[in-house]
This record gives C-alpha cells, structure tokens and sequence, in this order.
C-alpha cells in the first residue's frame, strides 16, 4: 500500500556528472577542488551521475581496483551524505583485453558494489522520493544502456510504496532523453553502439505514469541541458567534473549542478569550481 503523502519541503543538493578519477593528469587535485568548492554551498547532499572511475571497463584487475581504492578515499572529504551512481566506465572487465573470466565475483558490477553498495536503490528526502538507477548493462562485450529486467520489477515495487502524487527525482548515466546527438550529429561510440541512451527508455518511463515524476537527473555526454516536457517532467543533464578529459577540452566547461528545490519548484545553477587545465598534472 502506498505511503501516506508528506508535503514536499525546501533543500539543495548538488549533481556531480562524470568525475573519472584516475591518479594521472591532476585528476585528484582536481576533483579535491571540487569537493572543497562543494562543501562550502552546504547543501544537504551529493549525488554522483556515474563515471566516478577512469576505466574500469578494460583493464586489469590490479587497475580497476586502485581506482575504486582512489574515489573511496577521496569522496570520504565530502561533509554531506554522497548518493553514487554507476556508470560505464565503473563496469568492470567487461571488455576483452582486461582478461577476466565472467566468474570473476568482480566482474561486470561486483567491484562497484564492494566499494559503494547497490547499482540501484532509493531514497526519501524532505517529502521527495529519490531513485537512483543502474542505466548500464552488457551485450557481447560492449556496454548499452538498458535498465534490466530485475532492475524493473524492484522499480514496480519501490513505486507501489509511495504515495501517487508524492514527487520523484530519478538519477541514470546514460541518458533516457538527450539534444547532445542532434545537435552535433555525432554517432554513438562505435565500440558501443547500443550506448548512447537508454534502449528500452519508453517501457521504463512508462511505469511512471500514475506517479508524479518531477526530474530526471542525466549524465554521460559532458552535456549541460534541461528538457522540460509539457511543463510536468524535466530531463537535465549535468556537465562533468572533469570535462572530456583532465587535461585538454577547455571548450567544456568544468562542474557540476546545485539544485535549490522549494516544495515541487526546482532551480539550478552550474557552479564553476576553477579548475585550470592548463596547469593541470605538472
């Protein structure tokens, strides 16, 4: 039976898109100039939108684990609760040249999930009801962007579990909704080309609609957008931590979101925290 209906009350939280720590590039300086930037807003929590690692998808065992050992280490600097997100570069061993058998406990989600916990769960926050979702699954050893089958029925009974009208904010990292390919008219990852957004997005956004989603939060294409449909559901996508790369493409920018939530209302601004490229690394 659905929960009784909490009014929604006022809070900030802060969206961090697409991190890709690694120990190279200034990548650790970088994203500790991120946290500190963050701390200082005081908002009442962290959500990540997947890439927390740069890669997990192709390399040894002995790689993918220092880079979980890294982002573990250098999220406990945050002062608020962090909220993570999987994303395809936290997958693990997915692709051939890691060289890790299927059985390996930490293959595909197992490493994520001994470092940060489920790929997918929920949430209450002040009358809101946060979902945050595992949008990265595995075809002949490329990544797609899906939300599988088990995924979909824990989502049916999470939902049955609160009040229709109480507002829900979902988080993925590959993208339901995106203007990133029709503007740039670029094709998906050839290595991926199942990957670009999320495949089956219509039967899953379907099961939403005798609930009142408010907000999709989005990452994956280092894009900043904010797609409002019929004034009731917005799809935005919120840049990255660390651009296209630590070091080159100063063209985007790098940051991340602060959301001011007042009952239903949601605003945003982009928040720069001066990370310069140019001397990133040295």
């Amino acid at each position: 039976m659905a929960s009784h209906k909490q009014a929604p009350g006022s809070f900030s939280f802060l969206f961090m898109c697409d991190i890709h720590l690694h120990p190279d590039s200034g990548a650790v300086e970088g994203f500790k100039k991120a946290i500190d930037t963050a701390n200082k807003l005081r908002a009442d929590f962290v959500l990540t939108g997947g890439d927390l690692v740069f890669d997990a998808l192709g390399v040894s065992f002995a790689r993918a684990d220092s880079l979980f050992q890294l982002y573990k280490k250098t999220i406990a600097l945050f002062t608020k609760p962090v909220y993570n997100t999987i994303g395809n570069h936290d997958v693990f061993g997915i692709y051939p040249e890691s060289k890790v058998s299927k059985a390996h406990p930490d293959y595909k989600y197992g490493m994520y999930q001994r470092y940060l916990g489920d790929t997918y769960y929920s949430f209450d926050h002040k009358g809101w009801h946060f979902v945050v979702m595992n949008s990265v699954g595995e075809k002949d050893g490329k990544y797609i962007g899906i939300i599988e089958e088990e995924q979909k029925s824990w989502l049916e009974q999470d939902l049955s579990k609160i009040h229709p009208q109480m507002p829900i904010a979902v988080v993925v990292h590959i993208p339901f909704l995106s203007t990133y390919y029709q503007r740039y008219k670029r094709a998906a990852n050839p290595r991926s080309p199942e990957g670009a957004f999320i495949t089956n997005r219509n039967e899953v956004l379907n099961m939403f609609d005798k609930h009142n989603l408010k907000l999709v939060l989005q990452g994956h294409t280092h894009w900043i957008e904010d797609i409002n449909i019929k004034n009731k559901i917005r799809f935005i996508t919120g840049g990255s931590i660390s651009g296209h790369s630590w070091r080159g493409n100063k063209d985007v920018e790098k940051g991340f979101m602060k959301f001011s939530v007042k009952e239903e209302d949601i605003s945003w601004e982009y928040i720069d925290y001066g990370w310069n490229t140019i001397n990133a690394g040295k």
